[in-house]
């Protein structure tokens, strides 16, 4: 899988303890990863070195250890760091790579404008397969989607297209790019730590390819944990979405973005009151307000940037 050569990109998988995921992640990538290709695991501090010791069974594969648990961001950061190839592909460890998957984002990244690439993520159904994702969406008052999640996989989500961002779990960065904008955002620990990045990539002036012919096969919430009802978790979640909005709110139509927040956040809160998760759900958003004067002064630190003069044509949801 690497060459002695330089290797065309570097893929980073992050793994906590689900070494029965991350097992046949790797077996995907022995068979269809080319020679030119570094793959790193993150063993983010997993109990007995169990991640560490898989690893060892997969000749070529390096393996970077926490001695404790960092977190999906940080770990994913390290990773980072640790590699040094032009193209780097951030994977979950609950994937399978699909025979070629790595040939379009590779030719995406012939436009030098391009800063991230999103594979199209998918998982198996009774009735066939259904998109996970197809490329994140924002919409500007403050929430993010996953394209076409749910939809079966017709021909109007297998076209490539600029999309706001790419979903973490398979994203392709330009390492150039990253340079610029900076990694995960450590505070963030996990959740919405790819919607933060993919703004700061717009804010750079790069743009975001979906490419459909990337296809990468995803166990969704397996790698670090489903949110479902567990209050910590949804406390990080909510807290995180708010931070992002406040940190990259777009210097055009900020009257028009904040009366949709508003709006977003009633909803929110209405539904999670008949969840009967309201309480993590308000102490995650009041957690994100205490900080807001850190998230004001981060957006402040970008507002000069290239890409701020053309966020009217930013891909965001109206």
């Amino acid at each position: 899988m690497i060459a002695n050569h330089s290797p065309a990109f570097a893929v980073v998988i992050p793994s906590h303890r689900r070494v029965d995921l991350l097992e046949r992640c790797l077996q995907s990538l022995a068979r269809h990863a080319p020679a030119d290709c570094e793959i790193l695991v993150v063993d983010d501090g997993s109990p007995q070195a169990i991640v560490s010791q898989l690893v060892t069974q997969f000749p070529g594969v390096r393996i970077l250890r926490n001695d404790r648990p960092l977190g999906f961001c940080r770990a994913a950061n390290r990773g980072i760091q640790a590699t040094s190839a032009p193209i780097v592909h951030l994977l979950n460890d609950d994937t399978k790579v699909q025979p070629e998957w790595h040939l379009a984002p590779l030719e995406a990244f012939s436009d030098l404008r391009v800063g991230s690439v999103a594979s199209l993520l998918y998982y198996p159904t009774p009735n066939g397969d259904r998109i996970d994702s197809a490329g994140d969406a924002y919409h500007r008052g403050g929430y993010a989607i996953k394209s076409g999640h749910g939809e079966p996989l017709t021909e109007a989500w297998l076209q490539s297209r600029a999309v706001f961002g790419a979903c973490g779990a398979a994203a392709w960065y330009r390492r150039t790019a990253l340079e610029q904008t900076g990694l995960f955002p450590e505070s963030f620990s996990a959740y919405f730590e790819d919607v933060d990045l993919a703004y700061r990539l717009h804010w750079a002036g790069f743009t975001v390819r979906y490419c459909p012919e990337s296809r990468v096969l995803h166990w969704g919430g397996s790698s670090y944990g489903q949110v479902r009802m567990r209050p910590k978790l949804l406390r990080q979640q909510s807290e995180n979405e708010e931070a992002v909005f406040w940190r990259n709110l777009p210097p055009h139509h900020k009257l028009r973005s904040l009366a949709w927040h508003f709006a977003v956040l009633a909803g929110k809160s209405l539904r999670r009151w008949r969840e009967g998760t309201f309480a993590p759900f308000a102490m995650g958003r009041l957690r994100a307000l205490l900080r807001l004067p850190a998230h004001l002064s981060h957006r402040q630190s970008l507002i000069h940037l290239p890409g701020a003069q053309e966020s009217t044509s930013w891909p965001l949801l109206p």
